[in-house]
């Protein structure tokens, strides 16, 4: 069977230190912060992807602390230096260790707008972590090409391929050899995450399965998502196809429409915060964060509502 490890006893207060994020069970996750040179004027939480960790913010977080706004980044259970290396967590545990984490951080910064951001696997635990009657409120998230690819969407055969894994040989590991994706056009730093020792490169089935179940989650929590909400996109994607995203917004978009902003990327990949034209990305966020919902300064919302218009029945009142 499958497994999930997921967090021990609650036993002790979490607390933030220089460089770590002490859960409430005693798990040790390493924390990165970028902090502006003043009081900031609004703090920024940052969850990485699949297989990544907290480095992933590394370029972001310099640039956005140089606007004022602080960025802290954490590396999530069994990925990067966290504990329980390679292992999967589960869903409940991730969005759990976010809700913690926001409550510490609007302690330590009261009054301060608040802004969670995701990037794939990080996307898809906002999106569930944000229905639990428990999380703290925040003033904005922000989904970079959010990992949404749910069984649903998924060919039969992929679909009854991992789950026979899953269920026959959990422990095995997947390389993704022979597997031919371009997840960035930034070739440079391509190579550096595969010289990184923190950056996994080979996956238990059972972790892949976890992620799936993340997905399917996150997937179905489409409409439940309300509240202001930026969510970023690259057409050239080779992760997240396209048929789910859009999926996925359809049903996104169809409440609350006027605090949503979607931009899609022409030359955009699946690492839009690292490709090489992340500036535009970054600045678009930071445009938003400022004066949100208005226009974002590279136009991909308006490239995004003319795709949409032509591959669903989305209708764009603002």
């Amino acid at each position: 069977m499958p497994m999930t490890y997921p967090p021990g006893e609650k036993s002790q207060t979490a607390q933030l230190t220089n460089n770590t994020y002490l859960t409430e069970d005693g798990a040790r996750l390493p924390l990165r912060h970028w902090l502006p040179a003043k009081e900031p004027r609004a703090v920024l939480i940052a969850l990485h992807g699949f297989n990544d960790y907290s480095n992933f913010f590394d370029q972001p977080g310099h640039y956005f602390s140089k606007l004022g706004i602080a960025c802290f980044a954490y590396d999530q259970r069994g990925f990067g230096a966290a504990p329980k290396r390679g292992l999967w967590a589960g869903g409940t545990a991730y969005a759990d260790d976010l809700r913690v984490l926001v409550r510490l951080v609007k302690q330590r910064y009261p009054g301060r707008p608040v802004y969670l951001l995701g990037e794939s696997m990080g996307g898809a635990i906002i999106i569930t972590a944000m229905k639990n009657t428990g999380m703290p409120s925040v003033d904005g998230i922000i989904l970079a090409a959010p990992a949404l690819w749910a069984r649903p969407t998924m060919p039969w055969y992929q679909t009854g391929l991992l789950w026979t894994l899953a269920h026959c040989a959990p422990w095995l590991t997947l390389t993704g050899k022979g597997v031919h994706v371009t997840p960035s056009d930034n070739i440079e730093m391509l190579r550096a995450l595969g010289k990184d020792p923190l950056v996994i490169k080979a996956t238990r089935v059972e972790t892949v399965y976890g992620l799936t179940n993340l997905m399917d989650a996150a997937f179905s929590s489409a409409s439940s998502l309300l509240g202001n909400t930026l969510m970023l996109y690259g057409e050239k994607d080779e992760i997240i196809p396209k048929k789910p995203t859009y999926e996925f917004l359809q049903q996104f978009l169809a409440t609350d429409i006027t605090e949503k902003t979607v931009a899609f990327y022409e030359h955009g990949y699946h690492m839009l915060l690292r490709d090489l034209q992340a500036s535009t990305a970054l600045k678009d966020i930071a445009a938003w964060i400022s004066a949100s919902p208005g226009n974002l300064p590279s136009g991909a919302d308006r490239r995004a509502k003319a795709v949409l218009s032509q591959f669903t029945s989305i209708t764009f009142t603002k």
